[in-house]
């Protein structure tokens, strides 16, 4: 009887520079939700903002992901994946001490910059890290070892929200006054209390610009090994290979909807947190970044028990039963709302927590060096975290610049009805993987 050798998800001879890489993915996701509370800190500082023009703030971050994907997967292609690493670090803190000149000017505009190069600087390095974790052992143990690593991302996620809250939202200024009030101080006091906030703003950034430079020489001094060199074919036949490859359209597809679907539920818990405490007493109000917390928590513990799983479980199988999963509890948020709603909106990322890096994976199996221009295709579906949550900012707006200026079907608040579009997007999720079911049997 012929023994079977079970393959590690991460040999001992490239343990290094994967947890390395890994560190990597904690990295951006420090980025990533210390962002999304900004939609809301924006709106307070400058309330002459609609919610539509605060969303932006996603725009502006997640449209570099966009914008330089492809150009990263080209460069990769020419040099190496250290390189890339290089470049994406030096783009992240390039962008990150924009942040000061742009409280210094005190433009909306200037940060919306500061974020799109940072963004930049993520591209290249989701670009360069997804497919470098995928090739750093057997096809086999591919989609697992990139949830692995993928289940690091919300530690820095977590770094990220508590960063955002404490050292962010606690110290505005602007959060003691109503917009009434604020709008009844004189000139004076309204330049200072925005001089104040704005610099609060900046300063975590700039921070995290002297880490990135600190993780940057750490990469620059570690040797990286050498990855199996794949038969290079010219670029028209990758995108005819990759324009052929069902799977992959599908995924870039299902990517896009899925990453629109999380950073709306991220972003906007604020919005639906601000609504409810608008009928509670000041002393029982709740704070959101705490519940974004408890649903990362969720996120990060999905995350490890769809690893788990994944030794003996189709990946589109379980894709498909955590995308239903979450089209339930988006559901209970729009149409029961209160409370409830809200637990059901944190649980939601329970059943987020597989999707990006299973999506990926299952996109990518079996590739060879068109990998890397299909990596990119992956990325740029980053882009439903610029579009979608602007869409959701319009929702908002239908009947004023509050968050239940209207009731939808007569009860809805407009507020609790925008999280429609995270559970349209998360049906779509659950469709790829029932489709792709039959492809990925393990």
């Amino acid at each position: 009887m012929e023994k079977i050798i079970k393959q590690p998800i991460v040999a001992r001879n490239v343990l290094v520079p994967f947890i390395l890489i890994t560190s990597l993915f904690a990295l951006w996701g420090i980025a990533n939700d210390l962002t999304n509370p900004m939609v809301s800190a924006f709106k307070k500082v400058m309330p002459e903002l609609s919610n539509m023009e605060a969303s932006l703030v996603q725009f502006a971050f997640y449209f570099g992901y966009f914008f330089m994907a492809l150009p990263a997967a080209l460069f990769i292609r020419k040099y190496n994946y250290k390189s890339g690493i290089i470049v994406g670090l030096s783009l992240y803190a390039i962008g990150a001490f924009l942040f000061y000149p742009a409280a210094e000017y005190e433009t909306f505009t200037y940060f919306l910059i500061s974020l799109w190069v940072m963004t930049c600087g993520l591209a290249f390095l989701e670009t360069t890290s997804n497919p470098l974790i995928l090739a750093l052992g057997t096809k086999e143990t591919a989609t697992q070892r990139l949830n692995l690593a993928q289940a690091f991302n919300p530690l820095g996620s977590l770094t990220g929200m508590i960063i955002a809250q404490v050292f962010i939202i606690d110290a505005l200024r602007s959060n003691a006054f109503t917009k009434e009030t604020y709008q009844a101080l004189s000139s004076a006091e309204i330049a200072a209390v925005r001089e104040n906030d704005l610099s609060v703003i900046s300063i975590p950034y700039i921070a995290l610009g002297v880490l990135v430079l600190i993780i940057m020489a750490a990469v620059a001094l570690i040797k990286f090994p050498k990855m199996e060199e794949q038969s290079k074919i010219s670029l028209p036949e990758t995108f005819k290979k990759l324009s052929k490859n069902s799977a992959y359209l599908k995924g870039v597809f299902a990517q896009i909807f899925y990453v629109g679907a999380q950073i709306m539920c991220w972003t906007f818990i604020f919005q639906y947190v601000d609504n409810l405490n608008a009928t509670l007493p000041v002393n029982e109000h709740l704070t959101a970044t705490w519940y974004n917390v408890a649903a990362m928590i969720l996120f990060l513990s999905g995350r490890w028990l769809g690893t788990f799983l994944m030794k003996n479980s189709n990946p589109s199988k379980l894709l498909f039963l955590f995308g239903i999963g979450g089209v339930t509890t988006t559901m209970i948020t729009v149409f029961v709302g209160g409370h409830f709603g809200l637990y059901s909106l944190v649980a939601t990322s329970f059943f987020m927590s597989i999707m990006f890096p299973t999506i990926y994976g299952i996109s990518l199996k079996n590739m060879g060096d068109e990998a890397k221009i299909g990596s990119a295709g992956l990325v740029m579906a980053i882009v439903g975290g610029a579009l979608l949550p602007v869409l959701q900012g319009y929702i908002l707006d239908i009947g004023g610049p509050g968050f239940d200026d209207s009731k939808i079907f007569g009860y809805i608040p407009e507020v609790n009805f925008s999280f429609i579009l995270p559970m349209i997007c998360l049906a779509v999720v659950a469709f790829f993987g029932y489709k792709t079911m039959n492809n990925d049997n393990r």
